[in-house]
């Protein structure tokens, strides 16, 4: 692990970036061998990324859309938060 990579976990774990979305990112990037360690530490993850992946929007039947769930959040931030987030990371990196 480099110093960089050591930095972008802590602004990662500082905008609470909730943890499956973080082992998802890892499973989307991960070489051959740290794939596989992810797949089996996570199997049913890894199967449900899969489903989604080929879902029209990552939709699966008879779920709400973030649409839907954002009017619902206390904090209002939906896909909102995710830019929120790419922006001050990218300002750092």
């Amino acid at each position: 692990m480099s110093l960089h990579e050591y930095q972008i976990s802590k602004e990662l774990s500082a905008l609470d970036v909730p943890f499956y979305a973080l082992i998802m990112a890892a499973m989307r990037q991960a070489d051959t061998n740290n794939t596989l360690i992810l797949r089996r530490s996570w199997p049913r993850l890894w199967a449900e990324m899969g489903e989604r992946y080929n879902a029209v929007g990552g939709v699966l039947a008879g779920e709400e859309t973030d649409e839907r769930r954002t009017s619902n959040r206390r904090d209002g931030t939906g896909t909102a938060g995710i830019d929120e987030m790419r922006s001050g990371i990218d300002r750092r990196g």
